[in-house]
């Protein structure tokens, strides 16, 4: 593999759900929407949705950012907030790694 998600960076992975009073059409147009607005940040390789099998209603997001200030300005997007703001999803969980390191 010879891209960007072999490098060092800021790797998420979140857990959400759309929230009960919310239709599964709805909530999934926003992430839709909300996955491919993150692929066109500067600096963001990965933003990809991924739905639960067993409750159509619950999403991992994984997402690789260059660096913390790419992560950070994705917070500050726009697109960002207004999905935050919409309150159709609940964020469960998230996670922030980096790559292991290797031996030197």
């Amino acid at each position: 593999m010879n891209n960007k998600l072999d490098q060092q960076g800021v790797f998420i992975t979140a857990e959400i759900h759309i929230k009960n009073e919310v239709s599964l059409a709805q909530g999934m147009a926003a992430i839709h929407q909300f996955c491919a607005d993150m692929n066109s940040e500067p600096g963001c390789s990965l933003a990809m949705a991924l739905q639960s099998k067993t409750n159509p209603k619950q999403f991992v997001f994984w997402e690789r950012y260059d660096d913390q200030a790419a992560f950070d300005a994705h917070f500050a997007a726009p697109h960002t907030q207004a999905f935050i703001k919409a309150g159709l999803t609940e964020l469960k969980q998230a996670f922030d790694y980096q790559r292991l390191a290797t031996e030197e």
